[in-house]
C-alpha cells in the first residue's frame, strides 16, 4: 500500500526556519539537508508504521510516531500520524528541544 504524505503547514514553517538557520552556517550544507528531509518524509509514503511511537504518544488522542532524520548533534525529529491511506506530518522538530505539549498538538492538529 502506497500512503499519501501531506506536510501541514505547522511543519512547512518549522522546516523552512531549521532550512533558513542552517543556511546561515553553511549553505550548500543547507541545500542538502533539505533535500534530505524532503526525502525522508516522502518516504512515509511506504510503510510508515516501520516508525517508532513518539514520546508524544503517551498522551495524544491519536497516535504520533516519529522518523528521525540528521546525525549527531543534528538530529530532526519528523512527527506525524497515520489516518487510513494519509500520513500526516505535524512538525519537524530538532531533537534537542524539548517534547511537545498536549496543549501544543491540538494547536497543531488545527495546521
Amino acid at each position: 500500500m502506497t500512503y499519501r504524505v501531506i506536510t501541514l503547514p505547522r511543519a512547512e514553517r518549522d522546516a523552512r526556519e531549521a532550512y533558513q538557520w542552517l543556511a546561515q552556517q553553511a549553505p550548500e550544507a543547507a541545500l542538502r539537508w533539505y533535500r534530505g528531509l524532503r526525502e525522508a518524509i516522502e518516504s512515509l509514503a511506504a510503510h510508515p508504521q516501520r516508525c517508532p511511537m513518539a514520546p508524544e504518544n503517551e498522551y495524544a488522542e491519536e497516535e504520533i510516531r516519529q522518523l528521525l532524520y540528521g546525525r549527531r548533534r543534528s538530529i530532526y525529529r519528523i512527527l506525524f500520524t497515520i489516518d487510513g491511506d494519509m500520513v500526516s506530518v505535524l512538525t519537524v522538530r530538532h531533537g534537542a528541544r524539548r517534547l511537545l505539549r498536549p496543549e501544543e498538538l491540538r494547536e497543531d492538529a488545527g495546521g
